[in-house]
């Protein structure tokens, strides 16, 4: 088991390093005739592109798809769909002095540890830059999704401690952390510039909300709808931590807090974040991820190298200050994913 490939009729494997070549995806069990085009992904692969602002990475890749198979006079096929993003802003001398040093908070040492050999350059294949593909991935599961008008919604709940109190929709994509919160994300940004000043780097909370999912997807015991979002969205390297509707917060509450009041309009309260028992109950999904912050930085940290020798290291070059706002898409993307399948799957019940 590699443990690259994701779902069980929608199977998506990526594949590619930080600084190799190219990276991608390859997706089955796609339905065919669905309308896919380059620009659909492309378009998802803005979303997370590096280099676009001052509060991100100043790598700069263009993130432009090409489909190698799977797609017919734009329209899916029902075979194998591979995706391909070409890196094209590779500085890989800038990690020679680290070749042989474990940098904290980094997979160099597992990495090392599991396979006796590893790819220092950025982080191999334990880079963000792998979510590109995911990315790519999650724009195809999103037209699976259109068929049945379900949808999917991702912002920036808080960041370097910061978080959002007023939503006001429209205005999602009108700042870089895709933050619903116009007063929010300006503290944002600056509590990112002064952490930047400092050497450092913050983490933060990233929520996603499913809409116009229908009751009913979602696998008895292991399968639970619930625990494959929590690995999905707990499989991109940056989070910590999944939380489904009150979470954490649910421990606090009584019964008759938490309970969800069905009523012959609905749901009176989203408690359970739009899950029971395993299984969609039709209202809202809500998922949040708890966000890491960028381990690598410029202030001066312990480790040791690959003899086990002490060494101090303080890491320059191009670093984000926080995987957030460029892991909102991604985390939308491995929800699409997961959705997307679980539809495939109830279509095999139904």
């Amino acid at each position: 088991m590699s443990g690259n490939t994701f779902g069980k009729v929608l199977r998506v494997t990526t594949w590619g390093e930080s600084h190799g070549p190219a990276l991608g995806a390859v997706i089955d069990g796609c339905p065919p005739r669905l309308p896919l085009s380059p620009a659909d992904i492309d378009a998802a692969l803005a979303r997370r592109r590096p280099g676009t602002s001052i509060h991100t990475t100043a790598r700069r890749e263009p993130d432009r798809v090409e489909i190698l198979s799977g797609v017919f006079e734009g329209r899916t096929t029902g075979t194998p769909i591979s995706l391909i993003i070409y890196n094209r802003d590779v500085k890989s001398e800038a990690y020679e002095p680290l070749k042989e040093i474990f940098r904290p908070g980094h997979g160099d040492m597992t990495y090392q540890a599991k396979y006796g050999i590893r790819d220092y350059r950025g982080g191999g294949r334990a880079s963000a830059r792998e979510t590109a593909a995911r990315v790519a991935a999650g724009a195809v599961a999103q037209k699976i999704l259109d068929t049945v008008g379900i949808q999917v919604l991702a912002f920036t709940l808080e960041l370097g401690g910061v978080r959002a109190q007023n939503f006001v929709w429209e205005q999602l994509n009108d700042n870089p952390f895709f933050c619903p919160d116009p007063e929010a994300a300006a503290a944002m940004a600056a509590r990112v510039q002064a952490v930047k000043q400092q050497g450092d780097s913050v983490g933060g909370i990233v929520e996603i909300r499913v809409q116009g999912c229908p009751a009913g997807l979602g696998e008895p015991v292991f399968d639970k709808l619930d625990a494959v979002l929590a690995q999905a969205v707990m499989s991109i390297g940056a989070v910590k931590g999944v939380e489904i509707g009150a979470g954490f917060a649910a421990a606090t509450l009584t019964g008759s807090q938490h309970n969800d009041p069905l009523t012959p309009k609905g749901f009176a309260s989203n408690n359970a974040g739009g899950i029971l028992a395993g299984i969609s109950n039709g209202a809202e999904i809500i998922v949040r991820a708890a966000v890491k912050p960028i381990p690598s930085i410029a202030r001066p940290q312990q480790t040791v190298d690959v003899h086990g020798q002490p060494q101090t290291i303080s890491i320059g070059g191009r670093h984000d200050i926080s995987a957030i706002p460029r892991i909102v898409p991604v985390a939308a993307a491995m929800v699409k994913l997961t959705i997307a399948d679980f539809l495939l799957r109830q279509k095999a019940v139904t």
